[in-house]
């Protein structure tokens, strides 16, 4: 049987090249994701794009770019993902950050690894 509720999507674009603290920002992004116990986070990366500055960023061999784009998606419960956009805000000192509503119809989880650390 399915049953379905309403969530709400984070999409986060960024550079591969943003940094919070020295660190590759996405991956400060997914630990923040992670301790506020969001339901998941992942990281997509892009072979090409742009961005409001209009510069093509592109993995092409002869076109070498440090800045390839990135996608953070999460998806959670409405009122888990308002309480991470302070946190989100406090990470990034640039990109685009979008909120979509959606309708999760199937989420059937995996059991998680023990916890290293």
């Amino acid at each position: 049987m399915t049953t379905s509720r309403p969530a709400q999507q984070l999409r986060i674009y960024i550079g591969d090249s943003d940094r919070h603290d020295g660190r590759p920002l996405h991956e400060a992004i997914v630990e923040a994701a992670r301790r506020a116990g969001l339901a998941g986070a992942t990281v997509f990366k892009s072979p090409l794009g742009f961005g409001a500055g209009s510069t093509i960023h592109s993995a092409k061999i002869l076109q070498l770019s440090g800045d390839l784009p990135l996608v953070i998606e999460i998806i959670d419960a409405p009122e888990k993902i308002s309480a991470f956009l302070p946190v989100l805000d406090g990470l990034m000192d640039g990109g685009l950050v979008t909120r979509q509503h959606l309708e999760i119809v199937i989420a059937r989880g995996r059991k998680a690894p023990p916890h290293e650390g």
